[in-house]
């Protein structure tokens, strides 16, 4: 896996297709992310763990918008301690008008979670952490070099921050879920790393919460983490009455390896803390709120930004032509959890009732032309067979009775 050849997912090369990266300068910090969904909806904002980026949670951002929330996926900028990272999250929220969210993070970027969610209570709503902790005591023994991290060359903080990661046989859709993060990290500048692995070494803890333990959701593996069990331990011990989503595999990286699964558990989350969806605002889904979910990217892409903020960010173009839509995949599917990696799979909404998004308007419209035509086609070719054939063997004969004569 690591060192390997990578090719990037199909699905994933269409999401970037369809959907623009922001990047927008905020005092000294550089912000990179996405942000895809209704504006109305009150946001889930992603925190990637220390190997990730604001891209792991590409197919996150392609299922929930279909249903009608909005996602941010953000990178995390090179901070160098806590207070540093809180009140540059705090500058970005404002930066993008955004004063209440729901945050989900994963390692490092559910420990930051938590951090901000102590020190800014006023604008955390609900939690989802998924293999983090709540101390980095652990962390910070286990690398005494961490005083001199930022004067280390790239491939060494590079091996380090992938040495936790499992380089073993595994399940497929595991070992795909590595290798795209493993690409991701290739992205990673020097300081980049240097300052994420700063945030974990540096000794912290978090204290407690106003939040309620029924607005936190955690969700864990149960199958090898790079998070010690002990400290995910600890996590639900300072949480007794938070909601608990196990996942029976997944390794690291749940997120890209079962993400259906992932998928299906953040929509609880966000409709049990009171978040309302608003599928009736995206173009193509019906008005009963049945839009599908899906593992494949869509096709589309949301309203430009309010000119405020354009004038504020400066995102990366997609390279096909806006629309008003949210991405709709290409081609629609219906296949159980299991086969999420390859095929779109349908998602239960919590009902039981599994539905799946409408094809494109063009796309169907061009499907239903080329149907047509072989139907007229089919037809032309019968009349003339049916109708032809018996004047033509008639002439056939007479033809053998004149060369007869």
């Amino acid at each position: 896996m690591k060192g390997g050849v990578f090719s990037a997912p199909g699905d994933y090369i269409y999401f970037k297709s369809q959907v623009p990266l922001h990047k927008i300068p905020i005092g000294s910090k550089q912000w990179r992310y996405y942000d895809f969904g209704p504006k109305v909806v009150p946001p889930l904002i992603c925190l990637p763990g220390i190997a990730g980026t604001a891209d792991v949670y590409y197919k996150q951002i392609m299922s929930l918008s279909m249903k009608g929330y909005r996602v941010i996926s953000v990178d995390i900028p090179r901070a160098w301690n806590n207070h540093e990272w809180i009140q540059a999250f705090e500058k970005f929220l404002d930066a993008i008008d955004v004063h209440h969210i729901h945050l989900y993070g994963t390692a490092l970027g559910g420990f930051l979670a938590q951090l901000f969610a102590q020190h800014r209570p006023r604008r955390v709503r609900s939690l989802v952490l998924s293999n983090t902790f709540v101390e980095t005591t652990s962390f910070s023994a286990a690398m005494p070099w961490a005083p001199i991290v930022g004067w280390a060359p790239s491939f060494i903080l590079k091996r380090h921050v992938l040495s936790g990661i499992r380089d073993s046989p595994q399940e497929p859709f595991i070992a795909d879920s590595v290798d795209f993060v493993v690409s991701q990290v290739e992205t990673l500048s020097r300081e980049d790393l240097a300052s994420r692995l700063t945030l974990t070494a540096d000794a912290a803890s978090v204290g407690p919460l106003l939040l309620p333990d029924s607005s936190i959701t955690l969700m864990d593996t149960n199958d090898y983490c790079a998070t010690p069990q002990s400290l995910k331990d600890q996590v639900c011990e300072r949480y007794p009455g938070a909601r608990r989503a196990y996942l029976k595999s997944g390794g690291d990286f749940p997120f890209l390896s079962r993400p259906d699964e992932v998928n299906l558990h953040l929509q609880l989350h966000l409709r049990r803390v009171g978040v309302e969806a608003r599928p009736d605002l995206i173009p193509g889904v019906p008005k009963d709120g049945s839009g599908g979910s899906s593992t494949e990217p869509n096709n589309g892409r949301e309203n430009a930004d309010d000119s405020s903020e354009n004038d504020k960010r400066d995102p990366e173009p997609p390279s096909t032509a806006e629309s008003a839509d949210p991405p709709l995949a290409p081609e629609a599917g219906s296949h159980d959890l299991d086969n999420q990696l390859l095929k779109m799979a349908k998602l239960s909404d919590g009902t039981g009732v599994s539905v799946t998004p409408p094809l494109p308007n063009a796309f169907f419209r061009d499907k239903q032309s080329v149907l047509v035509s072989r139907a007229l086609l089919n037809i032309t070719c019968e009349f003339f067979i049916l109708n032809l054939l018996p004047l033509y063997l008639g002439n056939c004969t007479l033809t053998g009775n004149v060369a007869a004569m």
